[in-house]
C-alpha cells in the first residue's frame, strides 16, 4: 500500500492541535507535595495519563492504566512488542514566559506552551502516527504498544513501576529528543554535595550569608539565584552588583529587605544535557558573593561552586573531563543550590558521562573538590548504545531522508537521557530537527507547527517500516 505521509498528517492537524491544547493545558510536573494513594506523583501527571489514555480509548484502540503511574495504548498482537515510549510529565515552567505556560499558544504557526517540546508535542505526534497506521488500514505484525510515562523529568518512577510488571519492548524508540536518530545515550548520575558541619566562626566579618536560592531540577540550568546577605555597607554591596552586571552575561536586582540585601541574578535556563546552552544563574550569584569574606558553611559553600563548578561544564577543576571518541564529552550541571544560615548548604551537580568512566570516578573528583562538604550519589544510569549497523536504526534513518530530504543524515550520540534506553535495540528519535532551536527545560519553550506535522508524517511511515 502507497501512502502519502506528509498529505496524511496534515489532515489530521485539526485534531492533532485540540488535543495537545488539552494535554498542555495540564500542568504534569511531578507533584510529591500532593501525592495520595490514589495520586502517587501528585494529581498532575495522573491526568496527563488520564487524558492520553482517554484520546487512545476514543480512536478505538485497547488502553491500560498502571495505577496512575503508567499506561499504554496498543495495536495489533504478536509475539514481539514494537515500543513506542513517552512520557505525560513536564519539568516546572518557572519564570520568564512570555504567554501562559499551560495554555497552548499559536503565534505564526508556532506552538508555545510547557510540553509543546518535550515531550507533550513530539509524544502526541508519534501517537498520531499510530493512529494513521491504523485508519490507513495496516495491520502490523508486531504488537504495537505505546507507553506513557509519568515522571521521565525526575526519577522514572512510572515505568519503572510499569516494567516490576511487564517486560520491555523488544525494540522501539522514544520521540523525546532529536532527528535523524540518536542511537547513543551518555550515562547520567547525581550527586549531591553538603555543607552541615561548620556554621560561621567567631571570626570577626562584616558579612553573613543568611540564603541562597537557585534552580528547579538537577537536569535544568538555574535561571534564576537568589541570597539573602547581611552587611554593614548595604549600599557598597549593591555598587558593588552593578559593576559586576556590567561585566558579566547576566542581569538582576538588589533590594533592602528585613532579612537584609536580597541579591538576585537572571541567567538563561536550558536542558542540563548541553549546560553551556545556559547560563547558571546560581553559579554567576556565588561568584559575585565570593569577593566577601564568609565563614564556615558558606564559605566552603561559595568556594566549591566558584572554584570547582563555576563555568566548567567539562569538570576541569574536578579532574573528570572525559572524551570519548564515540560519546563525546562528560558534561556537568550544576541544577540546583542552596543555603540557609541554620541548615548549611547543597549543591546538586548531574553528569552525562560517556564510555570509559563510572560515578565512583566523579565521586573520587567531588570529594577531593568539596572542602567542608559530604558527598554522596542519588542515582546512575550507564551509557547506553545500538550499534548503527542494527536494523531500527537502518530503517529509521532511511525513513528520516526520504521525508526530511536530509540525505546526508546519521546516527548520533547525545547526552540526554530517554526511555529509549529501557529497550535493548532502543533509540531516540525526534522530534526536534536540525533546523529548529532547542527549547527544552526553557521558558517560552515551543514547536513549530510545520515540524509536528512533518514529525508525525515520519512517525506514521516509520512505524509502517519497522513492521515490514
Amino acid at each position: 500500500m502507497t501512502v502519502d505521509w506528509k498529505q496524511k498528517a496534515k489532515a489530521y492537524q485539526e485534531d492533532y492541535l485540540k488535543d495537545l491544547r488539552a494535554l498542555v493545558s495540564i500542568d504534569s510536573e511531578r507533584d510529591d507535595a500532593h501525592a495520595t494513594d490514589e495520586f502517587p506523583l501528585g494529581p498532575g501527571p495522573a491526568a496527563a495519563l488520564a487524558k492520553y489514555l482517554e484520546i487512545g480509548k476514543r480512536d478505538g484502540f485497547k488502553t491500560k492504566n498502571y495505577d496512575n503511574l503508567a499506561g499504554y495504548i496498543e495495536y495489533g498482537d504478536g509475539d514481539q512488542t514494537l515500543g513506542v515510549i513517552v512520557h505525560a510529565d513536564v519539568m516546572p515552567a518557572g519564570e520568564g514566559w512570555n504567554t501562559d505556560p499551560f495554555e497552548l499558544t499559536i503565534k505564526d504557526n508556532v506552538a508555545y506552551g510547557r510540553g509543546t517540546s518535550d515531550d507533550k508535542g513530539p509524544g502526541l505526534a508519534a501517537y498520531y502516527g499510530l493512529r494513521m497506521l491504523k485508519d490507513a488500514g495496516i495491520k502490523p505484525k508486531f504488537k504495537i504498544r505505546f507507553l506513557i510515562g509519568t515522571d521521565e523529568e525526575s526519577n522514572w518512577t512510572g515505568i519503572k513501576h510499569y516494567l516490576d510488571l511487564e517486560p520491555a519492548p523488544d525494540f522501539g524508540f522514544s520521540p523525546d529528543a532529536e532527528f535523524p536518530v540518536i542511537n547513543g545515550e551518555k550515562g547520567n548520575t547525581t550527586f549531591v554535595t553538603t555543607f552541615t558541619g561548620e556554621q560561621n566562626g567567631e571570626e570577626d566579618t562584616e558579612f553573613t550569608l543568611r540564603s541562597f536560592k537557585a534552580g528547579l531540577r538537577d537536569n535544568m540550568v538555574p535561571r534564576d539565584a537568589f541570597a539573602v546577605l547581611e552587611s554593614d555597607d548595604n549600599e557598597r554591596v549593591s555598587d558593588d552588583f552593578t559593576k559586576f552586571l556590567d561585566t558579566y552575561p547576566v542581569s538582576g536586582d538588589s533590594q533592602v529587605t528585613d532579612g537584609g540585601l536580597q541579591i538576585h541574578v537572571i541567567g538563561k535556563s536550558a536542558h542540563g544535557m548541553e549546560p553551556d546552552d545556559g547560563i547558571n544563574a546560581g553559579t554567576y550569584l556565588a561568584l559575585f558573593l565570593s569577593q566577601y569574606r564568609f565563614t564556615g558553611d558558606a564559605k566552603h559553600f561559595i568556594s566549591f561552586i566558584v572554584d570547582k563548578l563555576h563555568d566548567d561544564s567539562r569538570g576541569h577543576h574536578l579532574g573528570i573531563n572525559l572524551t570519548d571518541d564515540v560519546m563525546g564529552d562528560l558534561t556537568m550541571n550544576i541544577g540546583i543550590m542552596r543555603y540557609d544560615i541554620k541548615d548549611g548548604g547543597l549543591v546538586n551537580t548531574n553528569f552525562r558521562y560517556p564510555k570509559g568512566m563510572g560515578p565512583a570516578d566523579i565521586m573520587k573528583g567531588l570529594t577531593a573538590g568539596a572542602t567542608g562538604g559530604q558527598v554522596s550519589q542519588e542515582d546512575d544510569m550507564g551509557p547506553h548504545y545500538v550499534d548503527a549497523s542494527d536494523p531500527v536504526v537502518q530503517k529509521l534513518i532511511a525513513v528520516y531522508k526520504d521525508l526530511s530530504g536530509e540525505t546526508e543524515a546519521k546516527p548520533h550520540v547525545v547526552g540526554g537521557g530517554s526511555f529509549a534506553r529501557l529497550m535493548e535495540r532502543g533509540v531516540a528519535f525526534g522530534a526536534l530537527f536540525p533546523w529548529t532551536k532547542n527549547t527544552m527545560h526553557q521558558a517560552n519553550e515551543f514547536q513549530p507547527i510545520d515540524d509536528l506535522m512533518l514529525a508525525m508524517a515520519i512517525y506514521g511511515k516509520a512505524l509502517a517500516t519497522l513492521n515490514e
